[in-house]
């Protein structure tokens, strides 16, 4: 039960520290609705989705209402499509996304992910069909997200799918040039992809989860930042609790809303996603928690170091508040949504390199980076191989949402709005990688995958 002061100390968090529930999603199984027929199957995709969410937005709304936590978001993840298309007789599996983002407008919900393909090992039929509809299905739809595993440490990288993925987000940028390439911002390239992350543009409903389930994603990097605002001079013992403490906090309200969407929809409570989400709202960020530790901005020789403290003590807080924690959980760093790392970027204390670098020890990858629009597709196919690598050795997730966009070049800054924000042109390494990512072939997994 929650007593009085903790009731108090969350509203405050919620009036002045920009604390949020930053999605409910409901996973929804489509793998009954494969049929040789695409035109049936997607009738079948359709009705499915209403029948099951067609509630879900009212359910959130009024969980805002009674308990006054905000819920920014509502949204859904499928199948991957790959999957369920597989069977049918279609050759152009856009006209999937279209179906998908027909059935997300009826029901209300921001986004719906799942476009998305598992090729970590090869391909099948349906994934070579999914990836090469990619860049006319996230073109032409507003509310669909792909994403596309590449790697995982059991089974290596597949280098020809990161080949792919280099040319899909070119075409990707190229299609939406006059939208500063937005239909990147809707594609995550992926190593150990979870099955119930609830986040987007990533989210997918893993062939291992229920036929439907919620998940809830919690956010409140700004709470953090202002806890850590007021120890200064503390230890680093110090601050890991305090994060902890607060990461405790957090992920109750978490628990408590996804509770009552299960309860209230009738539908199973999957897990929380403790993830420190950022938005461009000042104070909102992930960055500026970096900083109250004492660097003089993020980026600096230092920072590595403090988002692993961040991290892990994000991750110890929350478990102690839900059993049933999954998706991500950890710290989110995507550079357009947070405006210290913009900030950082800008100012040239924070480098890709770098970023990089962070992504060791924090919760996903290399998210919402913008660079060059002439950026050759083979470089950025070696940006993805180097950070799958990070998640295939490490044995942990790690993606990447790159947006190369035309006409821009270093220096530039494209504005996007609303929770995307603003993003700053950022510095790519100038020597090729072309020779490397043309040998092709599959990256064995490392030794450490042989753990039976």
């Amino acid at each position: 039960m929650f007593n009085a002061n903790e009731i108090l100390e969350t509203i405050n968090m919620i009036s002045e520290e920009n604390l949020d529930i930053r999605t409910i999603t409901m996973g929804i199984s489509l793998r009954d609705c494969a049929s040789d027929s695409g035109k049936v199957a997607r009738q079948k995709i359709y009705e499915k989705i209403v029948r099951y969410a067609h509630n879900l937005v009212k359910t959130g709304e009024d969980i805002e209402r009674d308990f006054g936590i905000p819920i920014i978001n509502k949204r859904i993840s499928v199948t991957p499509i790959a999957i369920v298309a597989e069977s049918s007789d279609e050759e152009n599996y856009a006209s999937f996304a279209r179906v998908l983002d027909d059935a997300a407008k009826a029901v209300g919900v921001n986004f719906i992910g799942g476009f998305s393909a598992l090729v970590h090992k090869g391909y099948t039929k349906g994934d070579r069909l999914l990836i090469r509809a990619i860049p006319e299905a996230l073109s032409e739809t507003e509310r669909v997200c792909a994403s596309v595993n590449v790697a995982t440490t059991k089974a290596g990288i597949n280098m020809d799918a990161v080949k792919e993925m280099g040319h899909i987000i070119k075409e990707c940028a190229e299609r939406s040039r006059d939208k500063g390439a937005s239909a990147c911002s809707k594609l995550v390239v992926f190593s150990n992809v979870p099955e119930d992350n609830p986040f987007m543009a990533g989210a997918f409903h893993g062939t291992g989860e229920p036929e439907c389930v919620i998940n809830v994603g919690v956010s409140g990097p700004g709470v953090v930042a202002r806890a850590l605002q007021e120890l200064d001079g503390a230890d680093f013992g110090t601050i890991a609790e305090t994060i902890k403490k607060t990461a405790f906090k957090i992920t109750r309200m978490g628990q408590l809303v996804a509770q009552e969407a299960s309860n209230r929809l009738k539908v199973p409570f999957g897990i929380v996603d403790l993830s420190l989400a950022p938005t461009p709202a000042i104070g909102d960020s992930v960055a500026r928690i970096l900083e109250a530790m004492g660097l003089e901005k993020c980026g600096a020789h230092g920072t590595t170091a403090a988002l692993a403290l961040l991290n892990d003590a994000v991750k110890k807080g929350g478990v102690m508040a839900s059993s049933y924690v999954g998706g991500l959980s950890g710290a989110f760093i995507p550079v357009s949504e947070d405006a210290g790392m913009v900030e950082a970027a800008i100012s040239g204390a924070l480098t890709i390199e770098k970023l990089e670098a962070m992504t060791c020890v924090c919760s996903v990858g290399l998210d919402m980076i913008a660079i060059p629009g002439d950026t050759p597709a083979s470089t950025i196919s070696a940006i993805i191989a180097d950070e799958v690598a990070i998640g295939v050795v490490n044995g942990k997730t790690t993606a990447v949402r790159i947006i190369p966009v035309p006409g821009m070049k270093e220096g530039d800054v494209v504005e996007y709005g609303g929770l995307f924000g603003r993003a700053p042109i950022m510095r790519i390494n100038p020597f090729s990688s072309e020779k490397f990512i043309n040998r092709g072939g599959r990256i064995p997994a490392p030794l450490q995958s042989l753990k039976n």
